[in-house]
């Protein structure tokens, strides 16, 4: 996010919360031709759309019309800890046998068969 960006929303908008990552929520004084304020969040480090939890997400889309709680909503015992998408970082996932991961793919084991037309 650039610095001009920043100065606008402190601006033009008035802080609703943070979430537990650091990201900062924003909503518009003022109204759109919609009816609706303009939401905004700021991210905290990289911008990364990924790093919004779904408490926050369902805010910025317009499907809660009230902030999630301070503490954030009640989490079922199922549920994980949200994560952003590690694809291309350090953390990514690479399978056993992966180049990144400096392993060896196992050999083949000769049960493919081709499929040829009759």
């Amino acid at each position: 996010m650039t610095f001009l960006s920043k100065i606008f929303i402190k601006m033009s908008a008035h802080p609703v919360g943070r979430d537990e990552f650091g990201n900062r929520y924003y909503e518009s004084r003022r109204q759109r031709a919609n009816g609706r304020p303009r939401r905004y969040v700021v991210y905290k480090g990289a911008v990364e759309a990924s790093k919004v939890p779904s408490d926050w997400h369902g805010w910025l889309h317009y499907t809660e019309m009230t902030p999630p709680p301070e503490a954030g909503h009640k989490k079922q015992s199922w549920q994980k800890q949200h994560l952003p998408n590690l694809t291309g970082t350090i953390h990514a996932y690479r399978p056993k046998g992966h180049a990144l991961k400096g392993g060896k793919r196992a050999a083949a084991t000769g049960d493919y068969e081709p499929w040829s037309p009759n």
